[in-house]
């Protein structure tokens, strides 16, 4: 009777861990330096590659984010299959092997695709603010609140620390070389 409840209790606990929902700030720490990386790689700002998938995804928790790994809402792919409350789902939107694909994705779309390729040219990847604003103003979302929506994830979270602005590095290495040499 009590190795019944003992596993019982067991089983209970492993679905209740496995079923808690992502919060903001796990999604952050578990995603933050692959935003970083692609930041590198693209110019597209971190703060925007997880804002934009945090606002998008529901912190990782939407249905096309936990069966996909989609965290933007990304269409195409040839229609994904996906098992839902043991339903098969047909969707139409893109599958991706990892969330960091999707990150990825997301980052070819706003350097590469003709609507949005003059973004990289005209801000910086340390002006989240103008890149909201432009991804919103080239069509990526029909809501009128959403760069509104995006920039109040990046401000709440302080995502822009992840944008790496090289004029306040090299006044942080100017305060340090000032602190060194009294």
């Amino acid at each position: 009777m009590k190795k019944l409840v003992l596993v019982t209790i067991l089983l209970a606990s492993t679905l209740l861990a496995s079923a808690q929902k992502n919060t903001a700030r796990s999604y952050i720490e578990q995603f933050k330096d692959d935003a970083i990386k692609i930041m590198h790689q693209t110019g597209v700002p971190a703060s925007i590659v997880l804002g934009v998938a945090m606002h998008e995804s529901g912190c990782g928790n939407s249905t096309l984010a936990q069966n996909l790994n989609n965290q933007f809402g990304v269409k195409g792919g040839g229609g994904a299959v996906f098992y839902k409350h043991n339903k098969k789902v047909r969707s139409k939107y893109k599958r991706y092997q990892s969330v960091y694909d999707s990150f990825q994705d997301f980052a070819r779309i706003m350097t590469e695709r003709s609507e949005f390729s003059g973004l990289a040219d005209k801000f910086t990847h340390f002006d989240y603010t103008g890149w909201a604003h432009g991804i919103q103003k080239h069509g990526y979302a029909s809501s009128h609140k959403w760069s509104a929506q995006v920039l109040g994830l990046i401000k709440k979270y302080q995502l822009y620390n992840f944008d790496e602005n090289p004029a306040e590095q090299q006044s942080t290495a100017n305060q340090d070389q000032i602190a060194q040499n009294n």
